[in-house]
This record gives structure tokens, sequence and C-alpha cells, in this order.
């Protein structure tokens, strides 16, 4: 019996601790989730517990090895993915923080920024770092954490203090206080990191004399980052994976093409665009960061960041109590024919990208005696709209076309703020299959190392990288076409690679097709197996039907071939139907993950497919109830009748 394998994400964010349990087809088999603590000492600070933080995450993710436990699967290494700019600075000896953890959305340092600015330190900074000098970044909240705090002076001059942004803080205790490691995408967050040179900037260090000795060593992000201490998960598991939360739903959404962008809605939003590995410079108050580095490759990105987003439901449920959960604000805002004059700015925390002032607050205008709960609620969802048109009118002017935007977090799950959303900015809006993109943003990464490719890697590129010439090979046939050199062939790729190469192509198939450049050879294998498996569906209900009637199914396959109702999977699958002799040539499993597939590729394209979605749940209930290793004439039992589904 076969053991399934799992990659295990952490998702440290910003109001809760989460860990997700992902087989290697990227489906979530478990989630584990608690919510923590936010603490606003002053106007503008908002701080975590450090330990609250610290063991909530280690409560979810020991749910979720003992989950994995219970389906007698196997973790093979640990994805860890984080809220970026949150600054943690610890005792090296005790692991103790000596400070609460300061959030990216904290503004107590926005002071020291303006100085900086008058010091006219902002186009070094933002030349080497990509980012505009703001107190939303970990660079200044170190600074103050230095300058404020006792204990951490004391502990520099023993060369005992460490910082970290959330990831690292986590790995330092998983790793039982070995390991002291980030990653490029969270060390570009910090405003401290060269991301041209891909090293911590020593003239930015020394200006806001920040030591060198605290800072952790930069990893790419799928990497070696040790093994969790067995005292502390049960066993040793190994990290391989680390990626920031907005750059790892980048992944998690397979935004890897320069021009693909994606925008997350979670507390804050975030939008990001693959520049690949040029480092592109916004003209409109844009941020240049790292998106992803894989094998030492850098891949950058622009971004623009909203500080209030879900925070701004999070304070109608819990600040001025308008709702009891987040759920209540679809139907609150469908319930409006109109917003009624009523529009809020929700600037909270001041206002991020592009405007980046520190000092704004939120502002309610409009108000009337007529003005309801109903009316701020509506105000309150329509102004993240607003503010992500801000960030897209100013990529736009940096020369940015926008046909698609993929999105994902909590607030794209309402259907009425997903829809104004894309009224708004006049472009359409795919929201992906797997609504977990950021934590399987992580897993992606963690997975590559254990050999969970997940499609990620560009092969032409890295072929030629490595003096080699690469084919995309895909095939309509079965295992034993392949064994007799008969295969349907499907080729994608450069047009003078196959030509070249195509006597031996020949010698492989029987039908041999060029499909156009890598990647459309898959699309096409795609649609033929979303199309076969459709077939094979809908024959076997044709089938159990008439043998529900009584009908003489030889019969009733020959009129089948004589008729509209033909088919080659009634050639190949039709006497297995009748015969329950399901010995695998292709699986059931294999054909809902196929179907799923066409799926996904539908969604990206803003088409819906109601025939597959209804066949690819016929071939997930036979792998729920144990059929999955069957062939994928199996379906059959679900519709035959006094067989297995009846």
């Amino acid at each position: 019996m076969s053991i399934d394998e799992y990659i295990l994400s952490i998702d440290q964010g910003t109001t809760s601790s989460r860990a997700i349990l992902f087989d290697l087809k990227g489906n979530p088999k478990y989630i584990s989730q608690m919510e923590f603590t936010q603490y606003f000492p002053k106007d503008g600070w908002v701080e975590h517990d450090p330990e609250e933080i610290w063991s909530t995450t280690l409560k979810v993710v020991k749910n979720v090895i003992k989950r994995s436990q219970h389906l007698k699967g196997k973790i093979l290494t640990i994805g860890i993915t984080n809220q970026r700019e949150t600054t943690i600075l610890w005792d090296k000896y005790t692991g103790k923080p000596v400070y609460n953890a300061i959030v990216w959305q904290d503004r107590r340092s926005a002071d020291y920024c303006n100085k900086l600015i008058k010091q006219k330190k902002e186009t070094i900074i933002y030349n080497k770092t990509g980012l505009l000098i703001d107190a939303y970044f970990s660079a200044t909240k170190i600074k103050w954490i230095i300058d404020n705090v006792p204990k951490a002076k004391e502990l520099i001059k023993q060369k005992r203090l460490l910082f970290g942004t959330v990831d690292c803080f986590l790995l330092w205790r998983l790793t039982g206080k070995t390991k002291h490691f980030t990653d490029a995408t969270n060390a570009s967050r910090t405003m401290l990191y060269n991301i041209s040179s891909n090293k911590w900037d020593k003239q930015i260090l020394d200006i806001l004399k920040i030591p060198n000795h605290i800072l952790p060593e930069v990893k790419d992000c799928s990497d070696d980052f040790g093994y969790t201490d067995p005292k502390i998960t049960g066993e040793s598991y190994s990290v391989t994976g680390m990626v920031g939360d907005q750059q790892a739903a980048t992944i998690g959404q397979c935004c890897f093409e320069p021009g693909s962008l994606k925008s997350t809605y979670g507390t804050g939003a975030f939008v990001l665009l693959n520049t690949g590995s040029k480092i592109i410079y916004s003209k409109n108050r844009l941020l240049t960061t790292i998106g992803y580095r894989i094998n030492g490759k850098t891949t950058y990105a622009l971004e623009g960041s909203i500080f209030i987003a879900g925070a701004g439901v999070q304070w109608l449920r819990d600040k001025i109590k308008f709702i009891s959960n987040s759920a209540e604000t679809e139907k609150i805002a469908k319930s409006m024919k109109s917003n009624n004059g009523i529009y809020l700015v929700p600037a909270f925390t001041g206002l991020g990208a592009p405007y980046w002032n520190p000092n704004s607050r939120g502002v309610i205008c409009g108000l009337t005696r007529n003005t309801s709960q109903k009316e701020i609620v509506r105000a309150t969802l329509e102004s993240v709209a607003y503010q992500s048109n801000d960030l897209f009118n100013a990529m736009k002017n940096d020369g940015v076309k926008l046909n698609l935007i993929k999105v994902d977090g909590g607030m794209v799950k309402n259907n009425w703020f997903s829809q104004f959303l894309s009224d708004v900015i006049d472009t359409k809006v795919i929201r992906p299959r797997v609504q977990e993109t950021t934590a399987l943003g992580a897993a992606f990464m963690a997975g590559l190392p254990e050999g969970a490719t997940w499609g990620m890697v560009d092969l032409p590129d890295t072929g030629k990288e490595a003096g080699a010439a690469v084919l995309e090979g895909a095939m309509a046939s079965s295992i034993s076409h392949a064994r007799e050199g008969n295969l349907y062939l499907m080729i994608g790729g450069d047009e003078e690679v196959f030509n070249s190469n195509r006597a031996l192509l020949d010698d492989l198939s029987l039908n041999l097709r060029y499909c156009g450049e890598a990647g459309q050879a898959a699309k096409v294998k795609a649609l033929v197996n979303m199309v076969m498996n459709i077939n094979t569906a809908g024959l076997a209900e044709g089938l159990g039907l008439a043998s529900s009637l009584g009908l003489d199914l030889g019969m009733i396959c020959e009129i089948f071939s004589q008729t509209g109702a033909n088919s080659r999977v009634l050639e190949t699958d039709s006497e297995d139907m009748i015969d329950r002799d399901h010995e695998c040539w292709f699986s059931a499993e294999h054909a809902a993950k196929d179907s799923g597939i066409a799926q996904a590729l539908a969604q990206d394209a803003g088409l819906s497919l109601p025939v597959n979605d209804a066949t690819k749940a016929q071939y997930d209930k036979m792998t729920a109830e144990g059929l999955g290793e069957l062939d994928k004439s199996g379906v059959a039992e679900l519709t035959f009748p006094g067989r297995h589904g009846s």
C-alpha cells in the first residue's frame, strides 16, 4: 500500500497563524488556524507578542502533523510564509525577544523616516533597495528598538542580539535555536538589502547604525533551511521553502511570466507584477522588489501596497461592532442599490502606494441623519476597490497593460466585492481554484528540492543556460503504445529544434504534431484528456441508464457506434464498463487531476466549463470512495444499477 506524501506549509499572517497540509498536486488536505492578539499601545503603533506568534504557530503545526498521521501519510518537508516587514529582535542565547514584534502597519518611526528624507538619503536607498523611505519597512523599526530598548543596546555590545522577520524567528525556534536564516524576498522588504548585489548593504547599515552581525544569512526561496528539532515537532522535518507572503501568493498564482500580475486582499492589499530578470523602477511611487530567487537566479517585481483592506472589515467587526462576522458584509452590500453618497478613506495607519503619507488618517464623508450602519459597511468595502484603482492607474502610467488580474485572499470570497472591484478597475478579475495561494506558494518552494517541481521551472530557459535545447512532449496514448513506439506525440518548443530532431521523434511515434511554443503541447494534452474524461463519464451514464431500463447493452453499443453517440471511448471502454473489467491503463485519480488542470486553464481564461466540472466531481468521488486506482472506465461503478455508487 502506497503512502500519501504531503508538504506542510506554515502561513503566519498579521491576524492569525495557520498550517496547511498540501498533497503533491497542490490540493489542501487539512487546515489549522488560530487568531492572536493585536496590540495598539499608541496612535499609529501596532504590535504583536512574539511568544503568542510562536505558541499559535506551534499549535497549528502540531495539529496538522497529527492529521497527517491520521491520514497515514508522510510529510516530506515544510515551507514557511509570513507577514513580511514585521520586526523581531531577540537574545541569541535565551531566544527571548527584547520587545514586542513591531508590525508592518506600525508608523512610530515616521519622524525618523522624514529625517532621512531631509538628509537626502531617499535616492541612495531607493536605487539600492527598490523601496521608498517609509516606516512600513523593517529598517527603521530595528533602529527604533535599538535606540529605545535598553536590553537591545546591552545585547548588541555582547554580540548576542539577533534580528529577523517572522519567518526567521519561527525558523530559529523550530530548529532548536540553531538556524538564523531568511530568504531573498523577506530580506528585500527590510530596506537594508541591495537587490542588485543580493547582499546586505553596508552603506545603508552605516547610515542607520545597525550592526551587520545581528542580520540573518540570506538564502534562495527554495533552499536548505535546516531541520526541525524533534523535541518540538515530534520528529525531525526538513525546512526547504521560505518566502514572504505576497511573493508566495504570486508564486501560488503561477505568475511566472514577465507581465503576469496578482492582487491579494488580506489584512492589507498588495499588487505584484512580475518583471522577470529586469529591475524596473517605477515613475509613479511603486516599489521594486524581489519576486523570488531560485538556484541563485533572481526574478523581480513591481509592487503596490494598501495598508487597510481586510483590516477594515475587522474594524467593522471588532471595534465599531457593525457586523458579527465578515460574511455579513456581502449580504449588506447586496441589499443596497447605492452607497447613498457615503465614502470612506481607511487611512487608519496612513496611506501606502502611491501616496506614501504616514500622517494621513481615516475619513468618512457624506454623513446625513439618514446614514445607517449599512452605508458605512458598504463604503468600507468600496474603499478597497478605489485604493486598488489608484494602484492600477499608477501601473498603467508606468506602461503596464492590464488585461487580466489574478486575485486571492479572504476578501475576494465576497462575490459582491469581487464584482465591484472588476467594475471599478474595468478589468477582468479571476479567482484561483485553490484559494490558499499564499500557503501554496510556500509549498511550491518547499517542494522543489523534494522533486515536486509543480511545473514551475522554465525548462527552455534553463536548458539554454546549460547549453541544451529543450522540447516539451505530451502524449495521448497508452502504456502499450509507448512500448511499441506508436505514441501520439504532441510537441511544444522552438520549431527549429523540433525540425532538427524530427527523425528521432518520428521513430518514437505513430502520429506526431507540433503544437507551437513551449507550454502549448501541455495545454493541448489537457484539452484532449478533458474531452476524453467527459466522453468516458457520459458513456458510463448512458450505459448505466440503458442497464436500468433493461435494454440489451450489446445492441446499445452497436447503435451508439453508428450514430452521433459514437466516440473513441466507446471503442476502448464500453466492454470494460459492462464486464466490470477496470484494469488500470489510465486511472480515475489521473482523470480527476487532468480535469482539474483543464478547470484551472479555464479559470485563467475567464471561462466556465460546467460539464468538465461535473466530470471532475465524478472522478473526485471515485477517489474519495477508494476507487481512484481503478481505470477511468471504473466511473461506471457510480452509474450502473446495483454497483458501488447505487
